[in-house]
């Protein structure tokens, strides 16, 4: 097996790179994605490898942006747009929504529309309003999308190729923060499919499960309640949807308890859904309500608040502290 340590941005870099040299279809479209390489550097010396027509420097215009992506789906291409900042993706929410992620349906199945959006999205990087969201739930509401996140650089190096193969839309949320965090990535095989949730750290005394960046929160949390004497099992949704509940449902049957955090606010989120499920489908191994931290329910805040407001490990055990109390 062929191994090699890298930045998450590295990887997702690498990740385009194959991807682009297995299929001559796949094209790149983004604001400052060419010879600055992106502002995180994930599309860096792709342009001077493959050319101006295959990596596109675009104008500051998200909606135009996606709309050509939808023409070039059409015509037979498999584009990949980067959305400069998650909250850059609302100037193109309606092409998403009421185009992209609809034209398979409305041509019963007989069109296909190979998009990955690119969205780095969450905080942690110290910036202002519009740069630091996390949108995930607009669109994970939209049928016709799939929307996924990895949390780790081999699953940003495997889980790009997978969305640029698959036939269907796909949202793919990049966790920012985590761009410079190092990993091994294994360049021969898959970790496992698209939209399959994992197990990343196995316990038993509660079920901890998120997406992202969280997942590194999670286990963070996870390792000082070991040293409490509490057993934590950590789970990466890694897809958003669909969600692979399977192995939630069986860690939670095993524990009885579980947690689930999120950047995002937490009114009408994904981990409301989650936790609805949850109880539907383990209600009978419950020993606890599952509990929910979240980001608060307020605009994001200027950076020298940011720290309020993300969940971090200490909340996160606050969580697990009230499901032990039960």
């Amino acid at each position: 097996m062929t191994r090699e340590t890298m930045t998450f941005a590295k990887a997702m870099n690498a990740g385009l790179r194959r991807a682009m040299e297995n299929d001559p279809r796949v094209l790149l479209m983004g604001e400052d994605i060419g010879k600055l390489g992106g502002v995180f550097r994930v599309t860096e010396h792709l342009e001077r490898d493959f050319g101006e027509n295959r990596v596109l420097d675009t104008p500051l215009a998200e909606a135009g942006i996606v709309g050509t992506a939808i023409g070039l789906a059409m015509g037979g291409f498999r584009p990949v747009i980067e959305i400069q900042f998650d909250g850059f993706v609302f100037p193109a929410f309606d092409q998403i929504t009421t185009q992209l992620a609809k034209l398979t349906n409305r041509h019963s199945g007989s069109l296909s529309m190979p998009v990955v959006i690119r969205i780095p999205y969450g905080g942690h990087i110290g910036a202002i309003e519009h740069h630091q969201e996390s949108p995930e739930a607009y669109f994970t509401h939209t049928a016709g999308l799939r929307v996924v996140s990895p949390s780790t650089p081999n699953d940003a190096y495997w889980m790009i190729q997978e969305a640029i193969a698959s036939n269907d839309p796909v949202v793919f949320m990049e966790p920012k923060s985590r761009y410079w965090q190092k990993g091994e990535v294994e360049l021969d095989a898959s970790p496992g499919p698209l939209h399959a949730s994992r197990v990343v750290r196995k316990g038993s005394d509660v079920t901890l499960v998120g997406h992202g960046a969280m997942v590194a929160v999670l286990l963070q949390a996870a390792a000082i309640a070991e040293g409490e004497g509490t057993s934590c099992e950590v789970i990466d949704l890694r897809s958003l949807s669909p969600i692979d509940y399977d192995p939630i449902v069986e860690s939670v049957r095993s524990t009885g308890r579980m947690v689930w955090a999120q950047e995002a606010p937490g009114h009408t989120s994904i981990g409301g859904e989650i936790a609805s499920t949850v109880a539907e489908r383990a209600f009978y191994s419950l020993e606890a309500p599952v509990m929910r931290v979240s980001g608060f329910d307020v605009p994001f805040p200027p950076a020298k608040l940011e720290g309020k407001y993300l969940p971090d490990a200490d909340r996160v055990l606050e969580a697990v502290d009230r499901a032990l109390a039960f």
